[in-house]
């Protein structure tokens, strides 16, 4: 189990660092699949099957990341259209 947990740390490292060029979006599908396949792996091992643990985890990790991403995303147009709309009303 702890090598397990090892490389799932190494993997969740390495697919950090690769994320200098990708939107706010992208970043944050990458990191929730990551730490869901960290968790679930986890979760797994404890449970008896490490691998089904982290592609689920994986799975509703990157999805969860994904619709995050997209809400801040909103967010940040919803701004910067009432930003415009005040600057041009003065």
């Amino acid at each position: 189990m702890t090598k397990i947990v090892i490389a799932v740390m190494v993997i969740t490292c390495l697919a950090l660092a690769g994320c200098a060029g990708m939107s706010q979006t992208e970043q944050r599908t990458l990191s929730g699949g990551a730490l869901g396949a960290a968790g679930g792996a986890i979760i797994g091992a404890i449970a008896g099957n490490a691998g089904l643990g982290a592609a689920i985890g994986g799975a509703v990790g990157a999805g969860g990341g994904y619709l995050y991403g997209k809400q801040k995303e909103s967010e940040q147009n919803a701004y910067q259209q009432g930003y415009e709309a005040g600057r041009q009303g003065k």
